[in-house]
């Protein structure tokens, strides 16, 4: 039993950590963020609650400079005001901020935020118990390559979460009357938007899929819902 003891604190110490992000988190969005009012934006939202028969979707600006979106742990939808002011200066169009929401929305339906805190347990006690093992035969550099393994592992498991949301958001802007383009186009023009460049990291590195690669599962997910030979 004593063997296993330290691979249980992993997992508990993964726990403790997680609940601590999910509450600095929320406390961070809490204080620093407004629901979104922009006519234009509710208009184009109001079309996709239908299409899920909600009521409403409700979306808020996170007041921070960097162009993202996020689903907080709580279910709830975030636009950054950075990606906001984007949308308000014409370099991204309402349509495609939408998609942006959609995506998020994905990540709330299909439980990837609650995923997660499984997810980062486990990668926790797995590193553990790789240290433990591979440093009995390669001392000193064991623990290094079993950090390495399981960033792999999660960076892997990120992109089936991105594929999955993508898949998710098409199938939304399809069903609201506003399809697929606007989330393609906004793939194309999103390493300009944040100022990175993933293309100099593998991509089995990058915790999201590349640009081409997600462009290329969103036409094949939409020729095969319409019935289309590739």
């Amino acid at each position: 039993m004593l063997k296993f003891t330290p691979i249980l604190l992993a997992i508990l110490y993964g726990l403790v950590v997680y609940r601590f992000s999910v509450w600095r988190t929320k406390r961070e969005l809490d204080e620093r963020s407004t629901e979104l009012a922009d006519p234009r934006l509710r208009e184009i939202m109001g079309r996709m609650a239908e299409a899920l028969n909600i009521d409403r979707i409700k979306v808020h600006i996170y007041e921070i400079d960097p162009v993202n979106g996020l689903a907080a742990p709580d279910g709830r939808i975030f636009i950054t005001r950075g990606f906001f002011r984007k949308y308000r200066n014409g370099e991204v169009s309402g349509d495609e901020l939408a998609s942006v929401i959609a995506h998020e929305l994905g990540h709330v339906a299909l439980g990837h935020s609650r995923r997660r805190m499984i997810d980062f347990s486990g990668q926790n006690a797995l590193r553990t118990a790789l240290a433990m093992i591979l440093a009995r035969y390669i001392p000193f550099i064991g623990p290094w390559i079993a950090g390495l393994l399981t960033s792999l592992l999660a960076a892997r498991l990120s992109r089936s979460d991105e594929y999955e949301a993508d898949a998710y958001a098409s199938a939304l802007l399809m069903k609201a009357g506003i399809g697929t383009e606007p989330q393609k186009s906004l793939f194309r023009k999103l390493e300009e938007l944040t100022g990175q460049r993933g293309g100099a990291v593998p991509a089995w590195l990058m915790s999201h899929p590349k640009t081409g690669e997600r462009i290329a599962a969103i036409e094949a997910n939409e020729r095969k819902w319409l019935g289309q030979t590739p």
